[in-house]
């Protein structure tokens, strides 16, 4: 699949409406005088009970209590939350219905669905960053390497041999080992799941040799031994694993890599309407009760305007782009 190409006209369209609402905020009255609906449905691409959803329901209650009006999460599983963001790129702009964005469904899916519905840049309408969240490269407990470098010698002494992984084809962590073959020139062998969940049980039971994880999901089973953290995908360390190293210094340079959630509605909305929806996710990030839950779960709070939301979507989608190059989801 041929990369996307991004030209600058098209980097200004998808910041288009949302850079003004950062230079040129509204005044709290006109907030007060855009109408919101009674009910606001959160639309969230993934089943009940994932990561995804447990920090959607974590963050619709607060949104609900900021805005005045009730907001409720509603679960559109399928196409790694592709159908989802389509259901809501093709609902009316009058904020009744708003999509809970995972990063992979905005950054990843364009590259590698053939025959997605939906233009993230396009259809949908930047809103509110609002959490962040790092990954883990994990290992089989009992594999013989104690650090990204012994399982880069490791790998490349046995070319297709190590196995590592994933949620599925095209997921964040399939992408994440995907770059790191790149980066490396180290020849590794990817094998899908229906869900990190069921990847992870096979890494510790010696099925697969590695994957990337979520750092919350993966911490309790780093703490009973039963795999073992070699690296964090961040630049920085992690508050929750402080003493494991990162990509980067583990001899990977430039490797440097997670996934947020995002707050987006159809596109063409009201600037106003956008606004108002925008202060209130970031009045709802400012709540240490919030940040506190947030970070048990292993997120950190990313709050800012819409255009923040805007540009990291078109940055990541590029990145992407190049580590998918070849891959197609099913």
């Amino acid at each position: 699949m041929t990369p996307i190409d991004f030209s600058r006209r098209q980097l200004m369209a998808a910041l288009a409406g949302s850079a003004a609402l950062a230079t040129l905020p509204l005044p709290s009255r006109v907030f007060a005088q855009q109408p919101l609906p009674s009910l606001i449905k959160l639309v969230v691409g993934y089943s009940a009970g994932g990561p995804v959803d447990g920090a959607a329901r974590l963050l619709a209650p607060a949104l609900s209590q900021e805005l005045g009006t009730q907001v409720i999460v509603d679960n559109r599983p399928g196409a790694s939350g592709s159908l989802g963001g389509d259901a809501v790129a093709k609902a009316a702009p009058d904020g009744t219905v708003l999509f809970f964005g995972a990063s992979p469904t905005i950054t990843i899916n364009p590259n590698v669905q053939r025959h997605m519905a939906f233009d993230p840049m396009k259809d949908l309408t930047p809103i509110a960053p609002l959490v962040d969240y790092t990954n883990v490269l994990v290992v089989n407990n009992e594999l013989p390497v104690r650090n990204v470098g012994e399982l880069l010698a490791y790998a490349k002494a046995r070319p297709g041999k190590v196995f590592y992984g994933s949620a599925g084809v095209g997921a964040s962590n399939h992408l994440s080992g995907a770059l790191l073959e790149k980066m490396t020139g180290v020849q590794m062998t990817h094998v899908p799941y229906k869900g990190s969940a069921p990847a992870l049980a096979d890494v510790m039971g010696g099925t697969v040799t590695m994957m990337f994880d979520i750092i919350a999901t993966s911490k309790p089973f780093i703490q009973s031994g039963k795999v073992r953290a070699l690296a964090v995908t961040s630049r920085q360390r992690n508050r929750m694993l402080p003493e494991v190293p990162t990509m980067i210094e583990s001899g990977v340079p430039g490797y440097d890599v997670g996934g947020w959630f995002g707050l987006y509605g159809p596109a063409r909305m009201d600037p106003a309407l956008v606004a108002r929806v925008n202060a209130a996710a970031q009045k709802m990030l400012a709540r240490e009760d919030i940040a506190r839950r947030l970070r048990e779960q292993g997120y950190d709070v990313w709050s800012g305007a819409p255009d923040l939301l805007a540009t990291k979507g078109v940055s990541d989608r590029k990145l992407w782009a190049s580590a998918s190059k070849g891959i197609e989801a099913e």
